[in-house]
């Protein structure tokens, strides 16, 4: 799924939630999952209207009044969790571009600095909630309106500071901004921080098929010409023009890297490892080199916002001196998870349209695994069953 950030208003972690919520995530179950990480919380929503439009206005309920935490503890908190590993991923480096942010303002080391407003459990909420959110949502692929910035004083626990914050500039280095008619903060620390991870792609609304829209209210008055609500667009891939409606148009990053020096047990791990940290696909082609030296070619395709993971990825734990990447569009056909009843049990699946608008159901690897092992079969005769029984009800 692709998301689409409308900030004409700015944004803040609790209208981020909010409106995820709207989208149609349940607050039940997002208190159920971020209970896993955190106590001392509950979460209510309620229905307001900014200028005449519906929206959810967020409510974080703080029982622990706790505000002043280590980087580190929020760093060990987080790590510990039961979480998906993206949304791990996510959620530890938004904390961290906050984290380096404050450490360059106060001129702290980044292992000593201590969060004000930003260690309270609303915070917390807010972004590890935001991120559990989109990974229900299932959403890949992120656009954005820039970033709008508005003007003025507010007072914090440093006294009375110029607006944009100081971390929220620091935060934002790199992205792309843009003034407002604002005359208070509509950017927060917390905001920009979840910017700064999804790292999106800036500009107009990208091509797509609108799903949802969800409007997430803010809780103060910004003295702007516009109501302080965050819009969020959810959609799926647009098909490609002249080619039919389930052959779709994606974007996606393609990392190439070459090697000529490692084992291939070595080079297992690090698709193990390159895998787990959200790439799409990986592949190995082998290659000649200068000096007629085998080599083995490296090549990811992975979204925008796990560029850095995986070039870090690449750069730590293969021989490579450098990473080569570029934007790749590319065309796929119409896919959604299913789940199928079989002879041997409920089974994941994907199903497949086909141009002509044919469908087929491919059963996934770990769920025919799994089936495998529990009724002692081979695993071609555990696929080849569930790929019949599937493609004869599809």
């Amino acid at each position: 799924m692709i998301l689409y950030l409308d900030m004409t208003a700015g944004i803040a972690g609790d209208m981020f939630l909010g409106a995820l919520v709207d989208l149609g995530v349940p607050v039940e179950w997002l208190k159920e999952k971020l209970s896993a990480v955190l106590n001392g919380f509950d979460l209510r929503t309620e229905i307001v209207f900014r200028s005449h439009l519906r929206a959810v206005n967020l409510y974080v309920d703080v029982t622990d009044h706790v505000t002043h935490r280590h980087y580190t503890t929020i760093r060990q908190m987080i790590e510990s969790a039961d979480l998906p590993e993206t949304v791990r991923t996510n959620a530890l480096t938004a904390f961290k571009h906050i984290a380096l942010a404050e450490s360059r303002i106060h001129g702290k080391d980044i292992e000593t600095v201590h969060f004000h407003e930003i260690g309270g459990i609303d915070s917390l909420v807010d972004i590890i909630g935001g991120f559990l959110a989109l990974d229900y949502l299932g959403v890949e692929q992120v656009a954005a309106t820039p970033v709008p910035l508005g003007s003025g004083t507010i007072q914090c626990a440093h006294g009375t500071i110029p607006v944009p914050v100081p971390a929220t500039v620091a935060i934002l280095k790199g992205l792309e901004v843009t003034g407002s008619d604002a005359k208070t903060e509509i950017v927060t620390p917390t905001g920009a921080s979840i910017v700064a991870t999804l790292a999106p792609q800036f500009g107009v609304m990208p091509d797509m098929r609108i799903e949802k829209v969800g409007y997430g209210a803010g809780k103060r008055d910004i003295g702007a010409s516009v109501p302080n609500l965050l819009r969020l667009v959810l959609g799926s891939p647009a098909a490609v023009k002249n080619s039919g409606e389930n052959i779709l148009s994606d974007q996606v990053h393609v990392l190439y890297s070459n090697v000529d020096d490692m084992s291939p047990e070595s080079l297992g791990f690090v698709m193990d490892r390159l895998m787990d940290k959200g790439a799409l696909d990986v592949s190995f082609t082998p290659a000649f080199m200068k000096k007629n030296r085998p080599a083995t070619r490296i090549e990811v395709i992975c979204r925008k916002d796990q560029l850095q993971t995986l070039s870090t990825i690449l750069l730590s734990e293969t021989t490579t001196i450098g990473v080569r990447y570029h934007i790749c569009d590319r065309m796929i056909l119409r896919r959604e998870p299913v789940m199928v009843e079989t002879s041997l049990g409920r089974v994941n699946a994907k199903k497949i349209t086909t141009p002509g608008g044919q469908a087929r159901i491919i059963p996934e690897y770990d769920d025919c695994k799994h089936k495998a092992q529990e009724h002692k079969l081979p695993f071609y005769q555990v696929y080849e069953r569930i790929l019949a029984e599937s493609n004869s009800i599809a």
